[in-house]
């Protein structure tokens, strides 16, 4: 089960980095030097939506230092449009521009021509069976951060 867990540990992130690289090389491919692979995918995962940066730091994909450095870059490179909450003044709303829908779509694109080479690789059902293992994995992780064993009884 050790070895397992830790293969499961370190296949995961190099999974990560090696998805990184495949959106980059999309990237460079398209000749896209203004914005790199973690802010295209913030990008792709704002879509359609206006969100605050709280709301993209709370969808768990990545860490607020790092959203806020990404939204002002992307915004400096016209792919996000800023504005301040009508409501509360101390926030502010991102969506994409015309250039983030063009870029979106292109990634989305991507995606399409890898679900279809993948769909000749691995089984539907293998894939859905990966992604329930994964979905368990991150529900024993994030209990494992809820548990304070100075609160716990211990039984």
């Amino acid at each position: 089960m050790r070895n397992s867990y830790l293969e499961v540990v370190r296949l995961t992130e190099r999974l990560h980095r090696q998805f990184l690289e495949v959106v980059k090389s999309e990237l460079d491919r398209g000749n896209t030097e203004d914005i790199n692979n973690v802010q295209a995918l913030i990008l792709f995962n704002i879509g359609e939506d206006e969100l605050t940066v709280g709301e993209l730091t709370n969808r768990g994909y990545y860490l607020g230092s790092n959203v806020s450095y990404n939204v002002r870059k992307m915004v400096e490179n016209n792919y996000l449009i800023q504005e301040r909450s009508q409501h509360d003044r101390r926030s502010t709303h991102v969506r994409l521009s015309e250039k983030g829908l063009a870029l979106r779509l292109r990634i989305e694109k991507m995606f399409d021509r890898q679900i279809d080479a993948l769909s000749q690789v691995i089984p539907l059902a293998e894939l859905q069976a990966s992604t329930s293992v994964y979905h368990r994995l991150e529900k024993f992780w994030i209990d494992l951060l809820a548990y304070d064993p100075r609160t716990s009884s211990g039984g």
